[in-house]
């Protein structure tokens, strides 16, 4: 299943404040809470959901990441670990490979911009279909009119 929410977002002057730049990116996305220029920039750093991308997957894109890791990394638990990796690999964003018993996650291809190349791909084919049937409906629409 692919799941990604697009949302009509405000025009924002990009800044070099990497860490409000993946906020806000994150929360367009659907991943994170809304975040507004009121919100405390601070708690959403601290937050497991926020360092699990930044830290483990965008700062270190290369490297695969067991659960296990992750959690002792986040010290979070592993409910909350793995709501947060559904969501991702809900997106596409995340790969996720099987080594013996042992899964491990990485961003996609280990790389943000060709992980998003494959949210993009994804989004464009859903947006294909809808197309198709909102096509469909107008037609039959028009023939029940007639």
């Amino acid at each position: 299943m692919f799941k990604i929410t697009v949302a009509t977002t405000p025009a924002r002057s990009l800044d070099n404040d990497l860490d409000r730049n993946i906020a806000y990116f994150l929360s367009d996305i659907g991943y994170i809470p809304r975040v507004s220029p009121t919100t405390d920039l601070q708690t959403i750093r601290d937050s497991a959901y926020f360092r699990l991308f930044r830290d483990c997957f965008l700062l270190n894109s290369d490297r695969y990441w067991t659960g296990d890791e992750l959690m002792a990394y986040l010290r979070t638990s592993r409910t909350t670990l793995y709501r947060h990796l559904n969501k991702l690999k809900s997106m596409d964003i995340l790969e996720e490979v099987q080594e013996g018993k042992t899964k491990k996650y990485r961003l996609r291809s280990g790389d943000l911009m060709k992980a998003w190349n494959w949210v993009e791909v994804n989004t464009k084919l859903a947006l294909d279909n809808y197309r198709k049937t909102v096509e469909q409906i107008s037609r039959l629409t028009r023939n029940i009119q007639k």
